[in-house]
């Protein structure tokens, strides 16, 4: 009765059994690196910033430096800019002026000023209006969807050597670097 019992059970196969446990690995691990994959591409798509219509211009006659930029917050979440920097020194934030909107849409090249930027707050004129930018502080917050047009007093050391040199702009977040190189204009 015994020998009966043995010989009518029913198993499966080793190699059926091997097949089985690969397919389960395989999927496990599909599975989790599709969901590594969305949580990491979604967190990078949440930030995004669009740098345009930099410029750095030196005035010949009056012996001063301007820089100016376009940031766009193309992106899903509101950013705080951290720093901005030309050529690679840090532009100090009683230098830098800025203006934010979210119903004008910057498409005018932007145009030195005629005299260099100083005060708590110049009139600048962008997009064929005269707008009120303010100097900043501390660090700049831009929120979702909203432009923000820089204007950077006395930028790095920028001096009439330098026309025609290519210089960077960077702008700091937390979380990114953003860069754009320009060349510097003379302006009169």
């Amino acid at each position: 009765m015994y020998m009966r019992f043995t010989k009518n059970r029913k198993a499966l196969s080793t190699v059926v059994t091997t097949l089985i446990i690969l397919v389960v690995s395989v999927l496990l691990a599909t599975v989790v690196t599709y969901y590594a994959i969305n949580v990491t591409s979604t967190r990078v798509q949440e930030e995004a910033l669009h740098l345009t219509k930099q410029h750095v211009w030196y005035n010949t006659s009056g012996g001063w430096a301007e820089g100016a930029i376009v940031i766009l917050n193309t992106g899903g979440k509101d950013v705080v800019i951290d720093k901005i920097s030309v050529r690679g020194q840090e532009c100090d934030w009683t230098n830098v002026y800025f203006w934010r909107t979210n119903n004008v849409t910057v498409s005018d090249d932007l145009q030195v000023t005629t005299n260099p930027l100083n005060g708590s707050s110049v009139s600048i004129t962008v997009q064929g209006a005269s707008r009120n930018f303010t100097r900043a502080s501390d660090d700049i917050t831009l929120r979702s969807g909203y432009t923000m047009v820089v204007y950077i007093k006395d930028p790095d050391s920028i001096a009439l050597n330098d026309v025609g040199v290519t210089v960077g702009i960077n702008v700091f977040t937390s979380n990114a670097q953003y860069y754009k190189e320009v060349n510097v204009e003379a302006a009169q």
